[in-house]
Parts: structure tokens; C-alpha cells; sequence
């Protein structure tokens, strides 16, 4: 039973303490992509700024795993690893 008890207590834990770890990796994203873009004036970076506009509307909405996605596609597309 204390054993039990005890998984359930860190896989908790785990959980918790994941999904705030998640919300902030959105605005270091964000970030990147408007670092890279910011001396850039091709229609790639056009586009990127307008996704990493979208991003960060998306984070602020609550929906991280959206906001993740697109800021990683967006990099992908910019050739940043």
C-alpha cells in the first residue's frame, strides 16, 4: 500500500510540475523566431513574423501544444535547428 501510494505520489508530481515546464518553452520559441527574422526581408521571414504573431496569440490563449507546434514548424521552414 506505501508503495503504491508512493508511485502515485511522484507520478504526480511528474505531472504537475511537466506541464508548466511546457507553457514556457512557447515565448523562447517566439523568441528565436524573431530573432532570426529580424534583419531579414524576404517573404520567408514575412511569414514567419506573421506565425510567430500567431504563436504567441496561441500562448496566451492557453494552448501551448498549438503554440509549440507552430513556432517549431516555423524555425523548421527558416532552416533553424
Amino acid at each position: 500500500m506505501y508503495r503504491l501510494a508512493l508511485i502515485a505520489l511522484v507520478a504526480l508530481t511528474a505531472l504537475v510540475l511537466s506541464s508548466p515546464a511546457d507553457a514556457f518553452q512557447c515565448p523562447k520559441l517566439v523568441k528565436q523566431i524573431n530573432d532570426t527574422v529580424s534583419n531579414r526581408f524576404d517573404a520567408a521571414a514575412s511569414q514567419a513574423r506573421v506565425d510567430s504573431e500567431k504563436a504567441a496569440k496561441l500562448h496566451a490563449e492557453g494552448k501551448h501544444a498549438e503554440s509549440e507546434k507552430l513556432a517549431k514548424d516555423t524555425l523548421a521552414k527558416l532552416g533553424v535547428k
